[in-house]
Formats: C-alpha cells, sequence, structure tokens
C-alpha cells in the first residue's frame, strides 16, 4: 500500500475533526436549548450544521477517491469552517457568543496543515468574519436574562470553550504529527530497502564478475587434468594412486564452478526470474534439497502442502534453504530442526525452528546486516540472512526473526497469496 502525502493525512484528518466538531455542535445546541432554556434560532442553526454535514460527506467521499489530495482542498474546507461558524455565532449571541473563541482554532489547525499564505489569509478571513459580527448584531437576544446572569453565563462558556478549542487543537495536532511519523518511518524503511537493493546489485555485480574471471582458469585446469588423466592411463597403466589424484583435481574443479554458480544465484542472479506458481510442498522440497542429513529437518505442513503461491522459485527456494541451513548449524545432531507452515489473512507463514544457542539482543538486532556474522572465519562472509530478507521483501514476502540466548531462534517468511486466491478464501469466508 502507498503510503498517504502530507496533504493526503491533513486533508484526513480534518475530515475527522469536522466530524467531531458537528457532533459538539449539536450537543452544545441541545444543552443550551434544554439545561439552560435559552431559545435559539434552531431551524437556522441545523441548517448551517447540514451544510457542514454535507460538505464534509462530499470531502470523505472525495479522499477516498482522489488520486492525489491538493493543499487547497484542506485550505477551502477550513475557510468554509469559518463562515458556518461565522453562521453559528450569528444565530446564537453574535459578537456575545463566548464560543467566539473557537476562530483561534481555525487559525492554529491551518497553521499546523498548510503554508503561510493560505494561513495569513485564513488569518484574514477570520478577522473579517468575526468583526462581521459586530455590524449585522442581531440585537434582543438573551433580552430576558439581566445583566449579572448574562456576564456569568458569558464567563462559564468562555471557560467552555477554552477547553474545547484546547482539546480540539492538541487532539489534531497529536494525530497529525503521529501519522507523519508513521509515514517518516516508511519513508525510512524504503530508504533502508533500496540501500539494501543497491547493496544486493553490487554483490550480484561481484560475484557474476569472480564467475567470469574465474570461469576460463577453472576450465583450463578442467581441460588439462583430462588430459593428464587420460595421458596416465596409457603410461602408466599400473599407478592407480596418479589416475585418482587427477580424478580427484577434476572433482574439485567441478565443485569449484558448482560453487560459483550457486555465489551468483545467491547474489542475485536470479533477481531477473519470472515468477511461476508453485505448491508450497515442491517449494519446500527444492528449499531441503543438497542440505545434510543431521541434524534431520521435520516438515509439517498439515493440510496446506497443496496450498499454491507465485514466485520466483529458484530465488525464493535459496532464501529459505539458507535459513534452514542456519538452523542444522545452530542445533546439534541429535536435536531436530522442525519446519511448519499456516495461511492466515492472505499470508503464507513458514517457521523454521532450531534448539540451538540462540541469539543475545545486540545480536539479533544486526542480524541482517551485510557481512555481519558470529561464524568462525572461513564459515560464512556474513550474507546469508542479508541476501534472504532481500529476496523476500522483493516479491513482497518478509523474514522476521526471534530469539533469545539458550531459547533457540525462530525464522518466521511470510509469503503473499495470489490475489485470486486471498478473493477466493474471502468468498469462502463470507459463506
Amino acid at each position: 500500500m502507498p503510503s498517504l502525502t502530507r496533504d493526503a493525512i491533513n486533508f484526513s484528518w480534518l475530515i475527522k475533526l469536522r466530524w467531531a466538531a458537528i457532533l459538539g455542535q449539536l450537543i452544545t445546541i441541545i444543552g443550551v436549548v434544554r439545561v439552560l432554556g435559552i431559545e435559539l434560532d434552531l431551524p437556522w442553526l441545523l441548517g448551517v450544521i447540514a451544510l457542514e454535514l454535507t460538505t464534509n460527506l462530499v470531502c470523505a467521499a472525495l479522499a477516498r477517491r482522489a488520486y492525489r489530495v491538493r493543499e487547497w482542498w484542506s485550505g477551502s474546507v477550513i475557510a468554509l469552517d469559518v463562515i458556518t461558524l461565522t453562521a453559528l455565532l450569528h444565530f446564537s449571541g453574535g459578537p456575545f457568543n463566548p464560543f467566539s473563541f473557537l476562530y483561534l482554532v481555525e487559525i492554529a489547525i491551518s497553521a499546523a496543515v498548510l503554508r503561510a499564505r493560505w494561513t495569513w489569509a485564513l488569518v484574514v478571513v477570520s478577522l473579517v468574519c468575526s468583526g462581521a459580527l459586530f455590524v449585522i448584531n442581531r440585537d434582543g437576544f438573551l433580552s430576558g436574562v439581566s445583566h449579572a446572569d448574562h456576564m456569568r453565563l458569558h464567563l462559564r462558556g468562555m471557560w467552555v470553550a477554552f477547553g474545547v478549542a484546547a482539546t480540539f487543537i492538541v487532539y489534531f495536532l497529536m494525530r497529525v504529527r503521529r501519522d507523519l511519523d508513521e509515514r517518516e518511518a516508511e519513508l525510512a524503511d524504503a530508504e533502508r530497502r533500496a540501500t539494501r537493493q543497491e547493496r544486493l546489485a553490487s554483490l550480484a555485480t561481484l560475484a557474476a564478475g569472480a564467475a567470469h574471471e574465474l570461469a576460463t582458469p577453472l576450465g583450463t585446469i578442467a581441460l588439462v587434468a583430462r588430459e593428464l588423466e587420460r595421458h596416465l592411463a596409457s603410461v602408466l597403466s599400473e599407478d592407480e594412486m596418479a589416475r585418482e589424484d587427477v580424478r580427484l583435481i577434476g572433482v574439485q574443479v567441478a565443485r569449484c564452478r558448482m560453487i560459483l554458480d550457486s555465489m551468483a544465484a545467491e547474489a542475485g542472479q536470479s533477481a531477473g526470474e519470472l515468477s511461476s506458481e508453485v505448491e508450497l510442498a515442491a517449494l519446500l522440497q527444492a528449499a531441503m534439497n543438497g542440505l545434510r542429513d543431521e541434524p534431520r529437518i521435520e516438515l509439517d505442513l498439515g493440510s496446506i502442502e497443496r496450498q499454491r503461491v507465485v514466485v520466483p522459485v529458484r530465488a525464493v527456494a535459496q532464501a529459505v534453504k539458507s535459513l534452514i541451513k542456519n538452523a542444522q548449524e545452530a542445533s546439534t545432531s541429535s536435536v531436530p530442526v522442525k519446519i511448519s507452515a499456516s495461511v492466515d489473512d492472505g499470508v503464507v507463514r513458514i517457521e523454521i525452528v532450531d534448539q540451538g544457542r540462540g541469539m543475545p539482543a545486540d545480536v539479533l538486532a544486526r542480524a541482517g546486516e551485510p557481512f555481519f556474522t558470529t561464524k568462525d572465519a572461513g564459515r560464512g562472509m556474513g550474507l546469508g540472512l542479508f541476501l534472504t530478507r532481500t529476496v523476500l521483501e522483493r516479491v513482497g514476502g518478509e523474514l522476521e526473526l526471534l530469539s533469545s540466548e539458550s531459547a533457540g531462534t525462530r525464522a518466521v517468511v511470510r509469503l503473499p497469496l495470489p490475489p485470486a486466491k486471498i478473493d477466493r478464501m474471502d468468498a469462502a469466508a463470507h459463506i
């Protein structure tokens, strides 16, 4: 899901704030009429609130359907709110209404969500509307109330208006700030992913270059080894040990070429691999191919072994294989590595659990960084988790590591189901 723009976040919360304002206005009108017994021009007041309600419904529909929210939308809505507030004040006491304090709420909101020119324009609009209340003041409001009672009502109203204004301002600004912080976190995460992709591309280039540079000398060694083996077969027919040594050279050269191919695949050569539909059982079987027998692997797919996912099979299988290999290396030979799977909310969840030593918090926090490893020298480059996470994120999945010291490690892989599968599951859930 794409992150919302700043204007979209502001417009969204402005709509929510208006719903709260409409409700507050209705409660205030009912309280003034029923509790205080003050007569108000209810038809006019309710008409203004109906206008607010209608415009907010339009704004909500526009926010859902619009491709891009513009700043002037929020500015126009706040300007309309200033005008409707002026109408509400005009029909409920004019300049004597203590709720004229709420002009400051509109100005504060505009300062938080709009640029300076919009904010100053709304300050001018608020001043004009507030001044208009003195010009078009309606005489006779609270005519049956003494001056002392009038002052008491006014002071109490000012206290309530201050509370309402403070609540609205703090609530709105805190929610907008929280949403903006979430958006900044999303952008930071996107930058981290982009950085990982750049590192992966560098590793792919390095691996491809190494494979290209080493292919020629390895090919030469293999050719010479074959010629030497044929020569020894004709000259030293009885020296079996020499022939075995030559054959061993050929085998090791072939192994070197396989390692280079595997390194290139792990470092991103499979990035261009097309996605294809594969059963979950087949995907995990491909991931387990070539792994050692001890510690053994216990695979439990339950009833979802025929569940199908759409992924680049080679890349994802290699990513899962790296996790299983890590689990085997962390476990003792007598304790199996357990693999299970489930489907939840349109996501296939694969868990790989070992009973090893686990990872302390500081190591867990760095797990997945390129070239970070706790293995002994020569046993790893610290790229396995980095490449696994990158491959999974590329296909819309994710990797989560749960671990603590002396409690083993749980690697959780999440892969998205194809959209058509999700639709069928939703339809089945409503039957």
